[in-house]
């Protein structure tokens, strides 16, 4: 071989080396699993699950969700959370006794950091409101200054003596509601399924609440939008505010115009007040929040809701992991405020 035949040889090593590894990206692309996917209910509200994963996982998904709903469900008799609320203090020492136990914790935790705005013990408030199984006439001040005397995480207490474990109420009336943390932790239950049997792309959504991993069936990052508030109960919500980048994330978002009602000519919104006793009537229409884990933004969500818009703020500068997306009213007019951490995952176009 001349000289000439060897410089030529050089310069065409590379070219071969990249079709060599092209060629075997492609057969592994083509060899890689297909996308799964579940779809249910469960925690009165419905569920999607996409992961690429050779087997389809729903039964195990189910699986799990029940244990959440055993832990969690205030509309399951048999639910840990149900037979605290009639008045048994033992927690059981089994995988739903775990649950209810780390969501108790988280809870008290967020409890603490947002001064009592995000509150497992508001469920009768909203009741007397109309927002949970009844819808009665409007409390009176009297009824709700009656209802706030066992209202308060503060009242309710966890303690562990030896072998034993429970929850300790102040007032046996008080009643725990998770609802406003359940579905962030059913995300966050099914997500660690998913990652157990190292499945690398994934979006778990129960609710509107999000969790999501590597990339779609598209080849792309997850995006999902964040629906534009309406006070207008013949809209059906569906225009988008914008449109975030949340791969690795979750996300989570709360907004007073889900769930509201009008009376005498005033707006009534589910979110209530756990200090005051009354729905909020600021005006931050939608919270949306995204962190490492669902159950955390979906509490954060709740709470900024019932805090406003100048408190919240002051969380986020203490919880840099927690980003936001804040709309509001501003003189009739969506506005929107939005952590600066969050800027790089707006989608612009």
């Amino acid at each position: 071989m001349d000289q000439q035949q060897k410089k030529r040889l050089i310069w065409q090593l590379p070219f071969l080396a990249l079709l060599i590894v092209g060629t075997i990206l492609i057969i592994r692309q083509q060899r890689n699993p297909s996308y799964q996917h579940n779809t249910g209910a469960i925690f009165g509200t419905t569920y999607s699950i996409t992961y690429q994963y050779a087997d389809d996982l729903h039964e195990e998904i189910q699986a799990r969700l029940q244990e959440v709903d055993m832990a969690l469900s205030m509309f399951n008799e048999n639910s840990i959370i149900s037979k605290i609320n009639r008045g048994e203090r033992t927690i059981p020492e089994n995988l739903e006794g775990n649950m209810f136990v780390e969501v108790y914790e988280l809870a008290e935790q967020i409890s603490e950091d947002t001064n009592g705005a995000f509150d497992i013990t508001v469920a009768p408030l909203v009741n007397a409101w109309g927002f949970g199984f009844k819808h009665n006439e409007m409390p009176t001040q009297a009824q709700v200054d009656s209802i706030l005397q066992f209202v308060g995480y503060k009242k309710i207490a966890y303690f562990k003596k030896g072998s034993s474990r429970g929850i300790s109420k102040k007032d046996p009336r008080v009643m725990l509601d998770c609802s406003a943390i359940a579905k962030g932790y059913g995300v966050d239950v099914v997500a660690q399924l998913l990652k157990e049997k190292g499945i690398t792309n994934y979006l778990v959504e129960i609710g509107g609440e999000v969790a999501t991993r590597g990339i779609s069936e598209k080849r792309l990052p997850w995006k999902i939008g964040v629906v534009k508030p309406t006070d207008d109960p013949l809209v059906e919500g569906n225009e988008l505010q914008t449109v975030l980048n949340i791969t690795d994330k979750c996300m989570a978002t709360s907004g007073n115009y889900r769930n509201f009602y009008y009376k005498g000519g005033k707006k009534y919104a589910h979110t209530i007040d756990p200090k005051t006793g009354h729905p909020v009537q600021h005006n931050i229409l939608s919270a949306t929040v995204l962190t490492d884990h669902c159950a955390r933004a979906d509490a954060y969500a709740t709470s900024f809701m019932v805090m406003g818009l100048d408190k919240a703020k002051e969380v986020l500068e203490r919880n840099p992991d927690l980003m936001a997306y804040l709309i509001y009213d501003d003189n009739g007019h969506n506005a929107v405020w939005y952590s600066p951490s969050l800027e790089k995952k707006i989608n612009k176009k």
